[in-house]
Parts: structure tokens; C-alpha cells; sequence
């Protein structure tokens, strides 16, 4: 009795969902209004922004090439040095008198070498007389050769001393803007210590870092042909500051990548600034603005587009039903709008927005002509 009544209830289930069934296959065909838009020809200047980051154009840690302790400090945080300009003076007075007990080897060695010289010029004569054998004649020419010897090795090791005496003045290697001093007088130094002395950034010009995607970089490739008549053509770039004003000077990119960054991505670029007047920082942080403008172009929101498998599609309005259309668009975006460089002609009609909801063949109505301006 029980098994019937199931019967009998799944039976009134199925008549009862029938015709909500037949009334969602019949949605499906279902017209829509949306919102389409005319393309036409315009002229554009559009602006791609990226995150940037700045670094002089050399920022060069200062470290000592001797152990001491620091007698003097002769610069001041921020400050413009020249290049060859003392920066610190490492203790002195140890180097000092290793070159002296150098310079005093050079000169034991110098007499040794006359003495032995003398000798050989004595025994040369003994045995041109056969007063002295000829191992006595080897055996003084030999130790002449010692003692030169001897003189190479103390003049080598005064050269290693005043060398050492000299790295006690630590020297700007470049014209720049000196940094944070960890350092006070009387700290013990030496070449294998983590934290340098300081670094001295060279803020001539500037090196502008930024990340591209693979597809962006793909794009310039095929844009321009190359990488390399990418970088020769590729419109000049504003940096935007942290205080939200531009930069007065103009930069240029003068290098990409060749290498994805697998954990990102993102392909590095760099990009150079001139600086005469200081005001851009090493270590700063901006924005770099990528113009670029185009004359009688399609230009399309980025609204009206969607993406599957790295391919943008528009919908193409005909005979009141949307048809997909892949396009092709200019690599750099502002991040609203496409410029389309194939795909799409003059007086196409596209859905401007609300793509994401409609399938190729779906019946719409239009809402609302758009015109592209």
C-alpha cells in the first residue's frame, strides 16, 4: 500500500514540474533589451598605469676593503659628495707602520742585492783565473738570484702595505647622495661585515622599475615586430609622484626583460628619468603613466568585452540576435577601454554592456542606441 502512495506522489511531482520545465525552455528564447553601441572612428590618447618603483641610477654600498676602528666620519646623511671625496678615515697608525717595516724589507733587500752582486762580480774574476772552482761561481750567482728574489717579494709587500694604508681613507667611487650612516666613531670595521658603511646613490638619472604581464609584452612583440623596435618606439612615459603630482622631466623605457617571473608572471622593465635637479629619491615609489595616442581607431569599453582562454569577444548585433566575434586590441589598455585593431569596422553594432549574461544566437531588443565618441 505504502509503495503505491510512493508511486502516486512522484507521478503528481513530475506533472507538477512539467511546466515549469516547458516555461524555462521557453526563456531561453526569451528577448532581452540591451543597451548597443555604434562604433565609429576616433581619435584617442589613452594612458596605461603601473606601479613603479625608483632606484638610482647606481646605488653602491660602501664597505671597507681593511679592519679598524673608524677615527673620522666626513660626510653627513643626505649629503652630495663627488666622486674620490673621503667618507670615512679608518685608524691609521697600524697600516702606517706596516709600510714602514715594508719600505725597511725593501731597502735590506736592495743592500742584499748589491752585497751579492758585489760578490758575484768577485768570483767571476777567481774563476776566470782558476783560483775558485766552478760550484763556487754557481753557488754566488745563485744567491744573487735569492736576494733579487727576496727584493721582488719586500717590494710586493710594500706595495700590499701602502695599499692597505691608502683603503684607510674610504673614498666616494662616484658623484651621488650619500645614505644612512649605521656607523659612529670608535666602531671596530671590517670587509666581511653584513651592514655596509653606507651607500652613495648616483641620482644623475633615475631607473624606474615596473612589471608588465607576458600577455602586454606578447602584445608589443607582435605590435611592433620586436622587442627591440618596441623599445625604439614606444611613446616616452610620465611618472606620476607619491604626492599625486607628475613629474616635470620625461623618461623612456630602455629595458625589458627577457625573463618571466614564475611566482608573478610579470616581465621587469626599466625604465630612465633624468634627475639634474635631485628631486626624485632612490627608494621612492610612484606611478608610471604609459601614453599613447591613435587616430581613426575603433575604441570600444572595456564592458562591452569578455574573455575566454586569453581571447577578448564583443557581440556583434544582426538581425536582432548577438553574435560572438573575437578581436584583436592594442596591447597597452587604460584600463577602460580597448583600442580594437581587428575585428571590428565602422557602424558595427555591439552590446555595450551586460555581456556576460547573453549567448551566441540569444534574440535581444535594443534599448538604447550609443554613439562612440
Amino acid at each position: 500500500m505504502k509503495k503505491v502512495n510512493w508511486l502516486v506522489f512522484a507521478a503528481a511531482a513530475a506533472v507538477a514540474v512539467m511546466p515549469l520545465a516547458c516555461k524555462r525552455q521557453s526563456d531561453t528564447g526569451k528577448s532581452r533589451s540591451y543597451d548597443v553601441l555604434v562604433l565609429e572612428p576616433v581619435s584617442r590618447e589613452l594612458s596605461s598605469v603601473y606601479s613603479a618603483t625608483i632606484r638610482g641610477k647606481q646605488d653602491i654600498d660602501i664597505r671597507p676593503k681593511v679592519s679598524g676602528y673608524i677615527t673620522e666620519i666626513d660626510v653627513r646623511e643626505g649629503s652630495y659628495v663627488s666622486k674620490g671625496k673621503p667618507l670615512f678615515i679608518i685608524d691609521q697608525a697600524p697600516y702606517q707602520a706596516e709600510l714602514q717595516t715594508a719600505v725597511a724589507n725593501v731597502n735590506i733587500a736592495k743592500a742584499a742585492v748589491e752585497a751579492a752582486t758585489l760578490t758575484l762580480a768577485s768570483k767571476e774574476k777567481l774563476y776566470a783565473q782558476n783560483i775558485i772552482s766552478e760550484y763556487e761561481y754557481q753557488l754566488a750567482a745563485t744567491t744573487l738570484d735569492k736576494e733579487k728574489a727576496q727584493l721582488a717579494l719586500a717590494q710586493a709587500n710594500e706595495v700590499n702595505a701602502r695599499n692597505n694604508l691608502s683603503y684607510t681613507v674610504v673614498k666616494s667611487p662616484t658623484d651621488g647622495v650619500v645614505g644612512n650612516l649605521p656607523f659612529r666613531v670608535g666602531t671596530l670595521v671590517s670587509p666581511g661585515d653584513a651592514t655596509p658603511l653606507t651607500s652613495v646613490s648616483d641620482n644623475s638619472e633615475m631607473y624606474v622599475y615596473f612589471s608588465m604581464t607576458e600577455r602586454q609584452v606578447l602584445g608589443l612583440t607582435r605590435a611592433y615586430g620586436s622587442l627591440e623596435n618596441a623599445l625604439k618606439n614606444l611613446p616616452e612615459l610620465d611618472l606620476q609622484l607619491s604626492d599625486g603630482t607628475t613629474y616635470a622631466e620625461k623618461g623612456r623605457i630602455e629595458a625589458i626583460s627577457g625573463i618571466i617571473d614564475p611566482t608573478t608572471g610579470a616581465v621587469s622593465v626599466r625604465a630612465k628619468f633624468p634627475n639634474a635637479k635631485r628631486l626624485l629619491l632612490s627608494g621612492g615609489a610612484g606611478n608610471v603613466l604609459m601614453p599613447y595616442s591613435q587616430d581613426n581607431c575603433i575604441v570600444i569599453p572595456q564592458s562591452a568585452t569578455y574573455e575566454i582562454q586569453d581571447k577578448i569577444y564583443v557581440f556583434l548585433v544582426r538581425n536582432g540576435t548577438a553574435q560572438s566575434r573575437i578581436i584583436d586590441v592594442f596591447p597597452l589598455s587604460n584600463g577602460k577601454e580597448y583600442v580594437v585593431q581587428n575585428g571590428l569596422a565602422p557602424q558595427d553594432t555591439i552590446v555595450a554592456a551586460g555581456v556576460g549574461l547573453l549567448r551566441d544566437g540569444s534574440p535581444i531588443t535594443i534599448k538604447n542606441i550609443l554613439k562612440g565618441d
